[in-house]
């Protein structure tokens, strides 16, 4: 499959973003002989930021191969930013639709016509107190076992120092300026997972075997290890209520 062009809309968007970015932030970009330079691929990227998509973006940008990302249906909505979304080649994700499936298919056929794919497995910003990326969502990992196309794992650090998650325009620290860093690993190996039925089980194991390659790239990074058991969003929350329950009991 042949590489696709970036496009004008992708084109104009870097035109707006990337003189702020380059003025306000300074770059540590390592990795990217491992974005594959020909068809179709995708790549798994840790959220800790509200700026860490331009951030990614701009990285890949650079590598020729432009990033399709999974945004959230209502941004494309939103004047303006839903032209750019649209003209960008996006893709709109309906949660808890009919149209849930369409986010789905749009990934396979991008991937089928030789363009990268994003995904945030964790499917949000990450909520684990110490910024590691949590438990991630199957999607990726089901995408990835139908096309079998590389899956770079990528690891980014920075935009949260400067555009804390979760918090307001009166918690942003742009000075002094914050590095950016982006990190490339080699695809993750996900062959013993092919040819095999696409259980629920195995498609957990396959999103692991992504998280854990995304979270070795950020522990190199941070220099620091991760926690040996990645954040659960969802566990977190029914031990909040459990807790809150048992109290209510007293």
């Amino acid at each position: 499959m042949s590489r696709r062009r970036i496009g004008i809309w992708y084109r104009l968007a870097a035109v707006i973003a990337k003189p702020p970015l380059l003025l306000l932030f300074k770059r540590d970009w390592r990795g990217m002989e491992h974005i594959p330079a020909e068809g179709g691929f995708i790549t798994t990227v840790n959220h800790n930021s509200y700026l860490d998509p331009l951030s990614y973006a701009h990285y890949q940008y650079n590598t020729g191969r432009v990033p399709r990302f999974l945004a959230k249906a209502p941004l494309f909505s939103v004047p303006f930013v839903g032209m750019m979304l649209r003209g960008t080649g996006q893709i709109p994700v309906y949660r808890e639709s009919t149209d849930a499936l369409d986010a789905f298919r749009a990934a396979v056929e991008a991937i089928e016509r030789g363009e990268c794919v994003a995904f945030y497995p964790e499917g949000t910003i990450t909520r684990d107190p110490e910024m590691w990326p949590m438990a991630g969502k199957t999607g990726a990992a089901r995408i990835a076992l139908q096309t079998r196309v590389p899956v770079i794992p990528v690891a980014q650090w920075g935009a949260n120092l400067a555009v804390p998650p979760y918090a307001g325009t009166d918690k942003m620290r742009l000075f002094p300026r914050k590095t950016l860093i982006v990190r490339a690993g080699p695809p993750v190996d996900l062959d013993r997972f092919y040819d095999r039925e696409p259980t629920p089980e195995l498609l957990r194991e396959a999103t692991e075997a992504i998280m854990a390659d995304i979270t070795a790239l950020l522990e190199e990074v941070r220099g620091e290890k991760a926690p040996d058991e990645p954040y659960d969003h969802r566990k977190a929350r029914a031990e909040q209520r459990r807790k809150a329950a048992g109290e209510g009991k007293k």
